[in-house]
């Protein structure tokens, strides 16, 4: 075969291959700020806090379906968007000097709630207000705490939460949430007080606002606090 032939017969396959050399992406990347896929914004921006699948990391438990049945759409957004003052929760909207867009924060609002919510979280039963009102009795909180959470609580093995050093990383609102949806991916369950070790009714609203106030008036004010937290390395 001449060298003419094997040149006219190889050179459609070189053109084919024009614009796709070794190494170049076969399509542009997406620019940061245009990625709303949720996987990837959870796994690039909220994982390393709140754990793989939203469970077992050292923040709330996002896909705990009492938690997402407590918090509605509006408050989530202000807490992603403005982060939560008291704790290691950042701002992340672009408006508030974060890195997600406003479509972003609605992509992992939207994420949670496909993924993780359920109806009925609660089996019928009613919680008290997400929200902490100011005040509450500490002395009261502080007999509930002792008669309802201190038999978990004082042993080596659970977080000691009248440390002064804990409850500087933590607000009052965090320290509510927790006790109210719990935490089942670390065993703490939520207001209604039922595990093996425990017994009795669920904890009043009354009851959970004042063990807020006395966990806080623990707080050690010259420890350093977590807030206002630096913002992490840019990444989506």
């Amino acid at each position: 075969m001449r060298l003419s032939t094997l040149v006219a017969l190889g050179l459609p396959f070189l053109l084919a291959g024009c614009g796709q050399m070794p190494g170049e992406p076969h399509s542009p990347p997406v620019p940061p700020e245009q990625v709303t896929d949720f996987a990837t914004l959870y796994a690039r921006n909220c994982q390393a806090c709140h754990g793989t699948g939203g469970q077992n990391g050292p923040a709330m438990d996002l896909a705990n379906p009492e938690f997402q049945a407590l918090v509605d759409d509006n408050t989530l957004r202000t807490i992603i968007s403005d982060g939560l003052p008291g704790t290691q929760m950042p701002a992340w909207a672009q408006s508030a000097g974060g890195m997600l867009t406003d479509q972003q924060i609605s992509a992992i609002i939207g994420g949670m709630r496909r993924n993780w919510a359920k109806p009925d979280a609660f089996g019928g039963a009613t919680p008290p207000a997400f929200e902490q009102p100011k005040g509450g009795d500490a002395n009261h909180g502080r007999q509930v705490y002792q008669a309802r959470c201190a038999g978990c609580h004082s042993g080596p093995k659970r977080q000691q939460l009248t440390s002064p050093v804990y409850l500087s990383l933590v607000s009052d609102q965090a320290l509510r949430s927790i006790i109210l949806a719990g935490r089942p991916d670390i065993g703490q369950p939520d207001w209604r007080m039922q595990t093996p070790q425990t017994s009795g009714p669920p904890l009043a609203p009354q009851d959970v606002t004042d063990v807020v106030a006395y966990l806080g008036s623990l707080r050690n004010p010259d420890v350093v606090s977590a807030a206002p937290t630096p913002m992490p390395s840019p990444r989506r």
